[in-house]
């Protein structure tokens, strides 16, 4: 296990959820959100938040139907995955992230109640999940 800094996004078409983790320590945490408009990010965001934290890796979550079958927005987000690889020569890797919505509402339901579940902070959140979830598909 080397000590990378691995950057997720949670791809959606309106909004993308970005975090950040430490391979060395397997845990993540969120960034912040961007909106988009029909899956496409503003990139000068993008760009700043990987210069600043100038990842080694990317994660895009792959959204999935529960039966593994794609569908019009996993197109979308294989796209994102290599317009970041195009654009920034970032190296980027997709990540299954069924039920990471499910998930992230309910722990943030669970910290905060109704309250917590904005869509900002659900997709970061999400972004989250995604990242530790491939910390444990690749370390466990």
């Amino acid at each position: 296990m080397s000590n990378r800094t691995i950057m997720a996004f949670d791809f959606g078409t309106r909004s993308i959820g970005a975090a950040i983790g430490q391979e060395i320590t397997g845990t993540a945490r969120a960034l912040t959100s961007f909106k988009a408009t029909e899956g496409i990010p503003n990139w000068q965001q993008i760009e700043k938040l990987l210069k600043e934290w100038q990842p080694d890796l990317v994660i895009v979550g792959l959204p999935l139907n529960m039966d593994g079958t794609e569908q019009l927005v996993t197109v979308q987000a294989r796209k994102f995955a290599n317009r970041l690889h195009g654009r920034f020569g970032v190296q980027v890797q997709l990540q299954d992230e069924r039920l990471t919505t499910v998930e992230a509402r309910a722990n943030l339901f669970d910290r905060g109640g109704y309250k917590a579940l904005s869509k900002g902070k659900v997709d970061a959140t999400s972004a989250v999940i995604i990242l530790e979830s491939w910390f444990e598909q690749h370390y466990l």
